[in-house]
């Protein structure tokens, strides 16, 4: 098959905003969704790391029934909201189900139905623990709660590859549509994981920032002061076709996913590779499948934490990547803003991709103030940057613990 692969649709829940539109008018304006937690658990476990980047609960409420809240763990709660986002983003598309698939992810996937379980068990007996637990908790939850909502028949999988998985479910739709077994698919990841055990396991490993003064400046990602991750939660949904099919029935296009790149660094559990060659190899890999040079990257929606160990190595990456055309693309980090949404963060960051590229806008990088001398890259910083007139190709950058690195690419149209 040789046919383009484009996006058609987008949704997204964050802590930004409650759909894609309100998410990425936020970006665009340079807005935190750092804020400290009101929990009462926040206090009850005297949490070195307090804060987070969190979505207002009330739109779970708002769009969903209780039933389906009921059934479902807060990963496919938020899964659902966008996927539906999406699908209607795109027109509502009638599909066969036999040609329509589902390829999502996830970091963690049920965590809170799994934790809530187990502590059900031990204060009140097995009687107790709800019968629809297993559904709830398994990471492949989300992928069949979407699955189930559209029909989609051709095929329903589920990515789990750490930070990286949700750029890997849109790397393996895109390889389910280029060889034809399906003509959509909805594509994307999603994470709630803002709980406080894992809120004190990623602080015992010092991954956390500790800025609990001050949350919403607490991500900086490429700043000389930065001092780790801001906990986020969210998720995102693209609508992917394949051209013709796109064309046939008039569909609106936002840009042309032209491609994608996939390493591991087999290096450690949870550093990167210091030279980036892993993830310089897969931003390779998605420059090439494009169909595209070095030269043709304008810009770079970065990986970018916000640790001091993590930051470097990708901008050494990107240098050995793009070689001297480094420098003419710009790189926004936009996890300064919506905090690490971990399984999430690809496709919510994908979706910023290619609406910076539908508008010629890269969102700001906030809270960075100094550059680290070591970050040797065009970084936005303060406000939106304009992108150029014409046909280029921009990337979303996503490396996840375990040395996973995915990359995808996307050009205009």
């Amino acid at each position: 098959m040789t046919s383009r692969i484009v996006v058609t649709g987008v949704g997204a829940v964050t802590p930004l905003g409650a759909t894609a539109a309100d998410s990425w008018q936020a970006a665009l304006k340079g807005t935190s969704g750092a804020r400290t937690l009101q929990n009462d658990w926040a206090e009850k476990y005297s949490l070195p790391v307090d804060f987070a980047a969190t979505v207002d609960p009330a739109i779970v409420g708002e769009k969903l029934t209780r039933v389906e809240a009921k059934r479902l763990d807060p990963a496919s709660q938020l899964a659902l909201i966008s996927a539906r986002e999406a699908v209607e983003d795109a027109g509502s598309p009638e599909v066969e189900p036999e040609r329509l698939a589902v390829s999502w992810a996830t970091g963690i996937g049920g965590v809170w139905t799994l934790l809530n379980g187990w502590d059900t068990l031990r204060e009140e007996g097995p009687r107790r623990v709800m019968p629809l637990t297993v559904p709830m908790l398994m990471p492949n939850g989300p992928a069949a709660a979407i699955g189930m909502a559209f029909g989609a028949r051709a095929g329903v999988q589920t990515l789990v590859s750490a930070c990286a998985s949700s750029t890997e479910s849109i790397g393996q739709a895109y390889d389910l549509l280029t060889r034809g077994q399906a003509d959509m698919v909805i594509a994307g990841g999603a994470e709630s994981a803002v709980h406080p055990f894992t809120l004190a396991a990623f602080s015992s490993m010092k991954a956390l920032s500790r800025r609990t003064d001050s949350p919403e400046t607490a991500s900086r990602p490429y700043d000389v002061h930065r001092d780790g991750f801001v906990m986020g939660e969210g998720a995102g949904s693209l609508v992917l076709e394949r051209e013709e099919h796109a064309k046939a029935r008039g569909a609106r296009i936002y840009a042309e996913l032209a491609g994608w790149g996939l390493s591991n660094d087999a290096y450690h559990i949870t550093a990167g590779e210091p030279e980036g060659r892993g993830s310089a190899r897969a931003m390779s890999q998605a420059i090439d499948s494009a169909g595209a040079t070095p030269a043709d990257v304008r810009h770079i929606n970065a990986h970018a934490t916000s640790t001091p160990v993590g930051d470097v190595p990708e901008s050494v990456a990107i240098n050995n990547a793009l070689g001297g055309s480094a420098a003419d693309a710009v790189v926004s980090a936009t996890k300064s803003q919506t905090g690490h949404l971990l399984g999430g963060a690809g496709a919510v960051e994908a979706i910023f991709t290619v609406l910076a590229l539908r508008d010629r806008k890269a969102p700001p990088t906030i809270n960075t103030t100094t550059v680290d001398e070591q970050i040797e890259l065009d970084v936005v910083l303060g406000q939106a940057r304009d992108l150029p007139d014409g046909e280029f190709v921009a990337l979303s950058n996503s490396f996840g613990f375990g040395g996973h690195n995915a990359v995808a690419a996307f050009r205009t149209v």
